[in-house]
């Protein structure tokens, strides 16, 4: 019989030691910290990146629309300090060599219909309402309805104050419009809404309500990264035989007025059905910014008795006949609230509203603040008209 013979190998810690995987060097960029605000808000944007040529950094927080150059240390590291910059929320992004980047050390971004960039709050009085704080949170809910008016299942945001769960109340409802290249996340993220309404409820500034913020692009069911792909070919809400064809603007391919028709007979019906509401006209709020301002305005110069508030933040396209004008002056609505910054390209149509209102005796209140068309005026101006809605509640 052959012996079987047994042979083992022992591996000494030598040989162990020569299979470990060399430690990676530690690069200046491992630990950076990209944003650093300063006590005096002042704010340090810095990236590593020893190979590039030229880095810029760009944001509404300039004053002009040239970028900032970075300068370059030895490290590796470029790097300026810009401002002091007034409380706000920012947006900002790196260009490297040519190439536009969200900054890759900071997750906090925000989506601008496709425009992506990276976010920065400078905390502040004048910034406040902005900020999580601790205080009762209401919820924002992503609700999927149909549209028999576009022929689509769509998504809105739905803001329910807090307490609404626990609760039998019934409560007043504001619908949030967005402008061109937004959609129902808009308000949400870039607006700050939950936020200003949370801030506003607790400081008892503000009656508890139900914003709705749906999606004001007539051809799109939901926003991306869940789908929003436009299809210019749709002919949503098509027309019965016989009737004339839907007005198409020959920019963007969307059916004109179709927004309007839909949040009258689809949105508000679903939310009064589905939500605890007060139905009454004094219930209900309308208000949006830019391409939603001229959806609010649409909406209610069609609908003259339907909302007894009203907010257009630089609205586009308002233009209401005598007879509108007429139609709304007999339903005397509470409150109808213009706001357009100064630098606004809109501005000139937010005077001739207001003038028109004034010419129909339709009481108004008339807002020109600093800046252009931008999300630092729509903010303040939800600031603004919110604690105006619903006070004899």
């Amino acid at each position: 019989m052959k012996k079987l013979t047994l042979v083992f190998l022992f591996l000494t810690p030598v040989m162990l030691k020569a299979q470990n995987t060399p430690a990676r060097t530690i690069l200046p960029g491992d630990t950076l910290t990209s944003i650093r605000l300063w006590p005096d808000r002042k704010v340090t944007f810095s990236m590593y990146a020893p190979n590039a040529n030229e880095i810029t950094v760009g944001g509404d927080f300039l004053t002009t629309p040239v970028p900032e150059k970075l300068n370059k240390a030895d490290n590796g590291v470029w790097s300026v300090t810009l401002g002091p910059l007034n409380p706000e929320l920012y947006s900002y992004t790196f260009n490297v060599d040519g190439v536009k980047l969200t900054d890759p050390r900071n997750s906090r971004t925000k989506r601008d219909g496709t425009r992506i960039e990276s976010v920065l709050f400078v905390p502040g009085e004048a910034a406040s309402l902005y900020e999580v704080k601790d205080v009762p949170h209401g919820n924002v809910s992503k609700v999927w309805y149909q549209s028999p008016t576009l022929n689509l299942s769509r998504r809105m945001y739905v803001y329910t104050p807090p307490g609404y769960e626990g609760s039998k109340t019934k409560y007043p409802v504001l619908y949030l419009l967005h402008g061109a290249g937004g959609d129902e996340d808009a308000w949400s993220t870039l607006g700050r809404a939950p936020q200003i309404l949370d801030n506003l409820i607790a400081e008892k500034k503000a009656v508890p309500m139900i914003v709705v913020m749906t999606n004001g692009n007539p051809l799109q069911s939901v926003a991306p990264p869940d789908g929003g792909e436009v299809t210019l070919s749709r002919s949503p809400g098509a027309p019965r035989p016989g009737t004339p064809a839907p007005a198409v603007n020959p920019v963007n391919g969307l059916v004109m007025g179709k927004f309007e028709e839909s949040l009258v007979h689809d949105v508000i019906p679903y939310v009064e059905n589905n939500y605890r509401v007060l139905t009454k006209t004094e219930n209900r709020a309308i208000a949006g910014l830019s391409m939603g301002g001229g959806h609010t305005a649409k909406t209610v110069f069609n609908n003259p008795g339907l909302f007894k508030y009203i907010a257009v933040f630089s609205g586009a396209s308002i233009n209401p006949s005598e007879d509108q004008l007429k139609g709304l002056k007999d339903k005397n609505p509470t409150l109808f609230w213009i706001g357009c910054g100064v630098e606004d390209r809109l501005l000139p149509g937010s005077k001739s509203l207001s003038e028109s209102l004034n010419k129909y005796a339709i009481k108004n209140i008339y807002r020109e603040t600093p800046g252009g068309h931008t999300w630092r005026n729509w903010r303040i101006y939800l600031s603004e008209i919110t604690p105006l809605l619903f006070k004899d509640l």
